[in-house]
């Protein structure tokens, strides 16, 4: 069962829990921002920009996000890149810092801990749109931290349960 520490304002929230999978393997399926929207309740996927194909350092990309009827996108940078190890990037609009680390468990499978803190101070605009259409700043943060457990929770059930590949099917011609 994932755990949650909530730190002070400066310091980082964080979830974690154990996924009996490969460490190289969560980490794809964290960095695929394409398919995010498969373990997130609030983001819905993303689209890398520019030259960048995936995750390196420095790659941007757009994040698209769903809230009730609310949608907006975000600009954001990738500032980690480790395969198996962390991947982590920074949300432009909001200030916001989200790193995915993976550490192996002592038990077998690997340590997943998602933290979320602020690398700067929340931009006016970004307290205005999310008091105004996302039910308060405070409010849309608490959310949030509840939303890593959750995303944690389905990538934990990507990785130990994965989807069986899908065979094309083939018509038989009627005579």
């Amino acid at each position: 069962m994932p755990r949650r520490s909530r730190k002070s304002a400066a310091s980082p929230t964080e979830v974690s829990i154990t996924i009996e999978a490969p460490a190289d393997r969560l980490y794809d399926i964290v960095s695929d921002v394409t398919k995010m929207g498969r373990i997130s309740p609030e983001c819905t996927g993303g689209k890398w920009l520019g030259k960048a194909k995936g995750p390196a350092v420095d790659a941007r990309f757009k994040g698209t996000n769903r809230r009730g009827p609310v949608f907006w996108s975000t600009t954001n940078r990738v500032i980690e890149a480790n395969r198996g190890r962390e991947f982590s990037f920074e949300t432009q609009q909001s200030g916001a810092r989200w790193r995915y680390r993976f550490e192996p468990a002592s038990e077998g499978g690997t340590v997943v801990t998602e933290s979320h803190e602020m690398f700067r101070r929340r931009p006016a605009v970004a307290w205005v749109f999310s008091t105004l259409l996302l039910g308060g700043a405070k409010d849309h943060d608490e959310e949030m931290h509840a939303g890593m457990r959750t995303s944690l929770e389905r990538l934990k059930a990507a990785a130990e349960n994965p989807a069986p590949e899908r065979r094309r099917r083939f018509r038989r011609s009627r005579r």
